[in-house]
């Protein structure tokens, strides 16, 4: 059966790419292997399930301004953990801005923070304490 393996990220530069989603995020780099002026850079959450991260760095002026704005506004990622305060918590001390609160909500507890572009992120966890 068919399953989503990677979705692609459009990014202005790698580094800075990977440098966020590593560092701060905590995914783990996977590959990065040149291809000519491109790289094929592929990252996966810590806990090395469900769909992986293809940086694209953007190629010409259309893709630049889709950069931080893939879904017009719209929450573009859900990232879930079985700990959303030790995340919650870990995210704000390395200085991912969160643009919403957490909240409660029939399915777990989530907040709302951008990635290095603008991207809206939901971090989702079980129900805890909020």
């Amino acid at each position: 059966m068919p399953t989503i393996a990677l979705v692609t990220v459009v990014v202005r530069e790698y580094d800075e790419a990977i440098a966020f989603y590593r560092d701060k995020i905590g995914f783990r780099l996977v590959e990065d292997t040149p291809h000519g002026e491109k790289r094929w850079v592929v990252l996966e959450s810590p806990a090395g399930e469900g769909a992986r991260l293809l940086l694209a760095r953007a190629a010409d002026k259309a893709q630049a301004a889709r950069v931080g704005d893939q879904t017009g506004g719209r929450v573009f990622m859900f990232l879930h953990t079985d700990d959303f305060d030790r995340d919650y918590e870990r995210y704000a001390a390395r200085g991912v801005r969160f643009v919403r609160s957490p909240r409660r909500e029939a399915y777990g507890v989530v907040a709302v923070f951008e990635d290095l572009y603008g991207n809206l992120w939901d971090l989702i966890g079980p129900s805890q304490k909020v």
